[in-house]
């Protein structure tokens, strides 16, 4: 958790912890590659999660103002809101306005209901449905509308547009998922995300069936929740950036209709600085406190001696866990350093007093008593790696962010776990890396069937010290559908060619659900070239990304109020574009190609080379592009050692031993960061050049 965004606030001095974790996460994203099986044939259709069972059958259904949708059997108010917004989403993608025509018509699309789901929605439910296409009817049956909100969701995949207009094939779905928690963590502390951005990331969550929204609402740089109780928490600890309770229920709301449970997360007692400033008695240490504006691991912790602190916190948790329906509340517990703590005489004595001998002593006992608070009001303690500890309680559920050593030590011990480490988005990794990281795989392989009942799911995470309400839907999307597929799908599901290709097509589909990782990319565009075509802009952008990792706030000097509105906050965190020419180059080096791929190498080059005469005289229009004069160079130099590559690989001549050995110099230099992006072209060329015979 926390815990990452806590690497990435190391900035430029990278701590012991920061490195460790880094590496466990490479690690951690790399096992599974090696262990999962292989992949057995299935149907090819563009659904993401793939069902645990297609069967095609012969036809199509056709989706025309014919359209008629009927609810049967149970129904509830929350049914019925789910059938209009599916022919919302229906109708933008086909253009026929079906919402009224749906209710007039003679049904054709049965929906089917044996019974309710629980209220609030509890962990572990029912979510299978079956879904049965043919050309002349739809029926889609499930034991309670979880079941029926995600059968509506695998129905707007199939559907496409053919010779004879919008149809979905005949096929028999039966689906369920592999893991009952499947959850995406947004950070709004850093970076404040306003109702509406939170509500459009909810749809695309329903579209690829995850159902928890973790939502982090507290750390060093905002407290965003109002407290009636404690009102100078919000009054002086958000900057006037906060969630209203009403606005919060209004959420809450929001995501049930769409089978989501909200989990809240007051990160304590570390990254707490928010709270301090209108209540610095909670802190180890005299105020006065002001919020923190730049992005690190702080010393300042809650006070974990004063009986007051518990006080405190008994209403403040009160007063949330009447607000938070779920069952789960998350409490943090991750990066507290203990510095405040040895720097206190009374703290000291504390420790020495009940015979603790380190600060870790001191937070189990502080997150004990934590717990029993949460538990005394109804609901069930979550908390990062840092809150298992040897009296741990066991029905508290641990989130890793350290990799599958402490995921699967929790298992072993008895805790309810879930994987976070690798599902990291802001961490700009591909979509097959996050993908080639499943909860059951390095250590875990080795847990008892019993030990693996334990692993609950995964959480992908975004933190937002790079993100804003303008960028964060590029950021998550569509990788998150990925890491969705990873927790919903059969383990055996593996397979990244197939991912792509299944995720390219739900990726646009997002867009009738109103998401804009799509149109913040080119709007932005337009602003850094002040409305000027952008284009050449774009062709740079596109073979583009940012430093992976926690690379990027080493290269540069950023706060909560830094602009992030440069090309690289615009640029997705995966270039599909590069994907695909390293794909091509590979095929071209192995001796594979065939004359078609050698000219689109050629052009796609060609064009790379030829962009940086038509970009560099824009660059100086804007103080926002006046830095990517060499990111241009560079691409097109590299374009250009690609050009020379490949005319030595087509005329089958060796190569003079220097140029391949001063080529391989430059690429090596080339494929470091410059104006913060990564030219993501190298890795494709480098093979090229490989790939040539010295003489």
């Amino acid at each position: 958790m926390s815990a990452a965004t806590g690497m990435k606030r190391a900035g430029a001095k990278v701590p012991v912890k920061t490195m460790a974790r880094c590496a466990l996460l490479v690690f951690a994203s790399l096992l599974p590659a090696k262990a999962a099986p292989a992949a057995p044939a299935r149907p090819v259709l563009p659904l993401m999660p793939y069902p645990s069972s297609v069967k095609l059958g012969v036809g199509e259904f056709a989706v025309n103002n014919g359209f008629g949708v009927v609810l049967r059997g149970y129904t509830e108010p929350r049914l019925e809101r789910a059938r209009r917004r599916f022919l919302a989403v229906l109708s933008r993608e086909t253009g026929i306005p079906l919402r009224r025509e749906a209710a007039l018509n003679e049904p054709n699309f049965f929906i089917e209901t044996t019974g309710p789901s629980a209220k609030p929605q509890r962990l572990g439910e029912d979510e299978s449905y079956r879904l049965e296409v043919t050309p002349t009817a739809v029926h889609l049956r499930a034991a309670n509308p979880l079941g029926i909100l995600h059968g509506l969701q695998t129905f707007l995949q199939l559907v496409r547009v053919t010779p004879g207009g919008f149809s979905a094939p005949s096929v028999t779905i039966d689906d369920q998922p592999r893991f009952p928690w499947r959850g995406l963590m947004i950070d709004v502390s850093r970076h404040f995300m306003p109702v509406a951005a939170m509500e459009r990331n909810l749809d695309g969550m329903e579209a690829v069936k995850l159902n928890v929204l973790h939502w982090h609402l507290s750390d060093y740089q905002g407290f965003r929740v109002e407290s009636r109780r404690f009102p100078l928490l919000q009054q002086k600890g958000s900057d006037g950036l906060y969630y209203t309770q009403d606005q919060i229920r209004s959420v809450i709301a929001y995501a049930r209709d769409r089978g989501i449970r909200v989990v809240p997360e007051f990160d304590v007692p570390g990254h707490a600085t928010s709270w301090f400033v209108g209540y610095p008695q909670l802190a180890s240490a005299p105020g006065p406190y002001q919020l923190e504006r730049r992005f690190g691991i702080f010393d300042p912790a809650m006070d974990p001696t004063k009986e007051s602190t518990y006080q405190f916190l008994d209403s403040f948790i009160g007063e949330m866990a009447g607000l938070f329906p779920d069952a789960y509340f998350h409490i943090g517990g991750d990066e507290c350093n203990g510095k405040q703590w040895e720097a206190n005489p009374r703290i000291r004595a504390f420790m020495r007093a009940h015979s603790m001998t380190t600060t870790a002593q001191l937070q189990a006992y502080f997150t004990g008593r934590v717990e029993k608070i949460v538990a005394a009001h109804g609901k069930i303690a979550e908390g990062w790696d840092e809150v298992l500890q040897p009296d741990t309680p066991r029905d508290v559920v641990i989130q890793s962010w350290r990799g599958a050593a402490s995921l699967s030590d929790a298992a072993r011990r008895g805790y309810r776990v879930l994987l976070s480490a690798g599902y990291y988005l802001d961490l700009n990794e591909s979509a097959a890396e996050h993908y080639a990281v499943d909860p059951f795989a390095g250590n875990a392989a080795s847990l008892t069937p019993q030990q693996k009942q334990s692993i609950l799911g995964g959480e992908a995470a975004m933190w937002t010290e790079f993100v804003t309400p303008e960028n964060i839907d590029n950021k998550i999307w569509p990788r998150a559908a990925a890491i969705a597929e990873r927790l919903w799908s059969p383990e055996s599901v593996t397979d990244p060619t197939s991912m792509y290709a299944r995720l390219a097509t739900v990726s646009r589909k997002l867009d009738a659900y109103g998401l804009q990782h799509h149109t913040s990319y080119p709007r932005m565009l337009r602003r850094m070239t002040g409305g000027s075509d952008p284009e050449p802009l774009r062709v740079l952008g596109d073979v583009m990304q940012p430093p992976e990792l926690y690379a990027r706030m080493r290269l540069g000097d950023y706060d909560v109020f830094t602009p992030l509105n440069r090309l690289v906050d615009a640029i997705p965190p995966e270039s599909d574009t590069a994907r695909n020419f390293l794909n091509l180059a590979e095929t071209l080096a192995s001796g594979k190609g065939t004359p078609e791929d050698w000219r689109k190498a050629e052009q796609s080059l060609a064009m790379w080379r030829d962009n940086d005469a038509r970009l560099q005289p824009m660059l100086t229009r804007s103080q926002l592009t006046a830095d990517l004069g060499p990111a241009s160079t560079n691409l097109r130099n590299v374009a250009m050692s690609g050009l020379q590559a490949i005319g030595y690989l087509q005329r089958h001549r060796a190569t003079p031993r220097a140029w391949r050995t001063s080529q391989l110099s430059f690429l090596k230099e080339a494929a470091k960061p410059q104006a913060t992006l990564v030219d993501m072209i190298v890795p494709a060329v480098t093979q090229l050049v490989e790939a040539t015979r010295p003489q």
